[in-house]
């Protein structure tokens, strides 16, 4: 039995064979058996407490840090969408949706003049996929902000999560992968709006300057090794500027996999594994994903 001819009723909608394409940054990859987009939270703890045990079950965000493979994703894939993306603030803590974008968030806490939070406006991605992944960057990560999380388990069940319960680690949390971040707490310190946004736009600045903005990317590739930075092994390997197909990696930072408008998720894929390979020649390093990916390959021409 498929996902698809046995899905719990549901308030939100269901889209077949859905173009996930589409949703990542990288623009590759192939299609959802399902994608399910929940109304609430109410019909998502619903849908997860009906389903059978066994229907593969997928949680997507915005696609930044995402690789989907050629041949899709069997399944249901879940996609939180805008309902899921409130933010509100409380003093100095904020509330945010799954959903909402980390520089939205980060924007907010800038104008109710509350510090901490700059480094989220240089996170792309969402803020489930930032607690997922203890997000951060310029010497800052979620766990520095974080207060608590509320979570759904893979059957429905709701539970808050303190830090001790997050278990972060970097760039990884301790939390079960079929478990699904519907929101988060964060607290920042006070300062004036005008200097938080001061900082935040310099951290943009430096971004700007250092990342291949506007590209069709994944963000960072592959987590920094203890005591090394990523980039600089796979420069000091040679490969700037390295191509498989229509994928490369980019000349503004190595640490980065650029699609230039036709690469296929294997030709990036397999791009990825060069780099791993000639790193681990050089110099006895394995690099480890930090782009995640998700799907089964797709059938070789």
């Amino acid at each position: 039995m498929t996902p698809s001819e046995n899905l719990p009723q549901v308030r939100g909608t269901y889209q077949f064979g859905a173009a996930l394409k589409d949703l990542v940054w990288f623009r590759a990859g192939g299609v959802a058996e399902v994608l399910f987009r929940p109304a609430d939270v109410d019909d998502l703890a619903a849908f997860l407490a009906a389903r059978p045990s066994d229907f593969p079950l997928t949680i997507i965000g915005v696609g930044s840090n995402l690789l989907v493979r050629d041949g899709g994703v069997p399944g249901v894939v879940i996609r939180l969408p805008a309902a899921f993306g409130k933010v509100e603030v409380d003093g100095l803590r904020i509330r945010a949706g799954a959903a909402a974008l980390d520089s939205a968030v980060a924007r907010k806490a800038a104008d109710a003049g509350i510090a901490g939070l700059e480094f989220l406006r240089g996170v792309p991605g969402t803020i489930g996929g930032a607690l997922r992944m203890n997000a951060g960057c310029y010497g800052s990560e979620v766990k520095d902000v974080f207060v608590e999380a509320t979570v759904l388990d893979g059957k429905g069940g709701k539970h808050v999560f303190s830090a001790a319960d997050m278990a972060f680690a970097y760039r990884k949390t301790g939390v079960p992968d079929d478990f699904i971040f519907v929101e988060a707490l964060f607290e920042g310190i006070k300062d004036e709006p005008v200097a938080v946004r001061t900082r935040m736009e310099e951290l943009l600045a430096r971004r700007e300057i250092s990342q291949p903005i506007g590209a069709k990317t994944g963000g960072s590739t592959f987590k920094n090794p203890p005591g090394q930075m990523a980039w600089k092994l796979i420069e000091d390997a040679g490969c700037r500027g390295l191509k498989i197909g229509d994928a490369s990696v980019s000349d503004v930072h190595c640490n980065f996999l650029i699609n230039h408008g036709g690469a296929t998720a294997a030709e990036i894929e397999a791009l990825g594994e060069e780099v791993r390979r000639r790193v681990k020649e050089q110099f006895n390093i394995e690099l480890e994903w930090e782009i995640k990916r998700v799907g089964v390959p797709g059938e070789k021409s």
